[in-house]
């Protein structure tokens, strides 16, 4: 789920004793029940519960979230944003992110160490970058700040081919279209998305992407250069030394500190803002979603600090409200919402048809060339295999750490269509809901990208390894909330005036053999074309 902050937040964890409570006090808050103990914010013995009136509420500010709030501020709605983390304000030689050398509390979404499994350290809770939502078979990784997931993600946006959109969303296929020819290219748009430039590429650090277009047709790979979200004038100046290395190390997971990066805070949200008719509330983590007697849509929020006490208890009340907060975030409200009878009646599909996006994480190890160190980022370059049985992509991202004894290695992420077979069921001891992956989902998928995988190693010799073999995880989860079962083509959820899903958990699984980030976007701007011109001033 991500909800929001204040600017001008400190960026440096404070300090102070808190109270790290077990997993059984988490679900209302929709915290970490993965490797690191999560806490639940400690409540006011007696606290009051302020009552607030909107016309609009956006839960969320990611790629979904931020869409809607701008296409609502320019329709005249007077609209409030929630999310659940806090601003993180970058420039060029800012230390705003933590590092993978030296990973801190601002990695992790009130947790005690790391969600990313193999990553050490112990700190005090504190609203980090990340949350690791550990399930049955699979734990998913869920930005928690203002501009969602755009902070971390490596920024790869990419737009789906016809036939690989139609076989991840069926239901949608006849929408493309529509999004070929005006959503995607708003979107692209919007975060002015470039290819690396040849200088760059052609520089010391990017050797190793050099040695994967060079290996990737031997292998069997249609090669392409990434549309990237990124000013490449930092990562020149990364190179000319000006600023302190990010892009040009790969050091990037935990968000950008050079900036450059056209991320949701400063291209979506930023403008919707400066309309006037947004506000975006910081650190605000909702609970529940109700619907009252008087067919009013009640969100139960808590006004947290940066340790994770509640400062402020709230009963915002709203005509409209758009669930932006991710996979994970929004089913996992209407989940609990359906299962304690707080809103009747939700489909039956809720909880359903989620996916991984078929993530897989390799490190290719010891191979004949050399790809260098550091290794720089983002995610630049990537091969498809045409007329595959399943369509999938594999990429290379530089690796951040690389072995201190100088073994060659670099990493290689595959992804694609998949069968959308995870479930979501309420957990009453938490209050929370939890991910069942079955893992025949997506094993045809993972046979295709290890066998492309193995074919690198036979082009370039070395050996692969399969990182996530024994903990299966996924950076880019998708569904819960499918669209055709439990929301119509434009995000409505069925049955229920006034509730909209508008980010990645309608869309059942994968999104055809690219990273989410663009397709939830577009999908975003498709739907409040239609909502603006149908429901604004009918609906709410």
């Amino acid at each position: 789920m991500t909800d929001s902050v204040s600017a001008g937040t400190d960026p440096v964890p404070g300090v102070g004793r808190r109270q790290v409570l077990g997993a059984a006090a988490l679900g209302g808050l929709g915290l970490a029940l993965g490797p690191g103990r999560a806490r639940a914010a400690t409540r006011p013995a007696t606290a009051t519960v302020t009552e607030q009136r909107a016309r609009a509420v956006v839960v969320g500010t990611g790629f979904g979230g931020g869409v809607t709030a701008l296409r609502l501020a320019q329709a005249g709605v007077q609209t409030l944003v929630l999310e659940r983390g806090r601003r993180w304000p970058t420039g060029p030689n800012a230390d705003t992110f933590c590092r993978m050398a030296n990973v801190d509390q601002r990695s992790t979404w009130l947790s005690e160490r790391s969600g990313i499994p193999g990553v050490p350290g112990t700190w005090e809770p504190y609203t980090g970058v990340l949350e690791a939502v550990q399930g049955d078979g699979m734990l998913i990784q869920c930005g928690a700040a203002v501009g969602g997931g755009s902070l971390m993600y490596h920024g790869m946006t990419l737009q789906p081919t016809r036939d690989a959109f139609a076989r991840s969303m069926p239901m949608m296929a006849d929408h493309y279209d529509a999004l070929n020819r005006y959503h995607y290219p708003t979107v692209a748009r919007w975060l002015r998305i470039t290819t690396i430039p040849d200088d760059v590429l052609a520089a010391d650090p990017y050797r190793s992407s050099r040695l994967f277009l060079d290996a990737a047709p031997d292998a069997g790979l249609e090669t392409f250069r990434v549309p990237l979200p990124i000013d490449w004038s930092f990562v020149r100046g990364e190179l000319a030394g000006r600023y302190a290395p990010t892009y040009i190390t790969s050091d990037l997971s935990f968000g950008v500190n050079n900036g450059g990066k056209h991320t949701i805070d400063v291209t979506y949200l930023a403008a919707a803002e400066a309309t006037g008719r947004v506000r975006v509330e910081p650190l605000h983590v909702v609970r529940d979603v109700q619907l009252d007697r008087l067919r009013r849509w009640v969100l139960h929020v808590d006004r947290i600090d940066t340790g994770g006490d509640v400062l402020e208890r709230k009963r915002i009340v709203a005509d409209a409200v758009f669930l932006a907060a991710g996979s994970a975030g929004t089913t996992r409200l209407l989940v609990k919402a359906r299962a304690k009878r707080l809103v009747p009646d939700l489909p039956d599909a809720v909880g359903t048809r989620w996916g991984n996006n078929g993530d897989r994480i390799y490190a290719w190890v010891g191979m004949n060339d050399d790809p260098g160190r550091p290794q720089g980022g983002p995610a630049c370059v990537g091969g498809r295999e045409s007329g595959a049985s399943i369509p999938y992509t594999i990429i290379h991202a530089g690796s951040p750490m690389l072995p201190p004894d100088g073994t060659r290695m670099m990493t290689m992420v595959g992804f694609g269509v998949v069968e959308p077979t995870g479930t979501w069921a309420y957990d009453s001891a938490a209050d929370d809901a939890r991910l069942t992956w079955d893992p025949a989902g997506d094993a045809e998928l993972q046979t295709l990208i290890r066998n492309r995988m193995n074919e690198f190693v036979r082009v370039g010799g070395g050996m692969m390894i399969d990182r996530d073999a024994q903990a299966t995880s996924t950076w880019h989860p998708l569904g819960g909330v499918p669209v055709g079962g439990a929301v119509d083509h434009f995000g409505r959820v069925l049955g229920h005036r006034g509730l909209y899903v508008l980010d990645g958990a309608r869309i059942p699984g994968s999104t055809g053999a690219c990273n989410p980030s663009m397709t939830i976007a577009a999908l975003a701007e498709h739907s409040m074309a239609a909502i603006v011109r149908q429901d604004v001033g009918r609906v709410f």
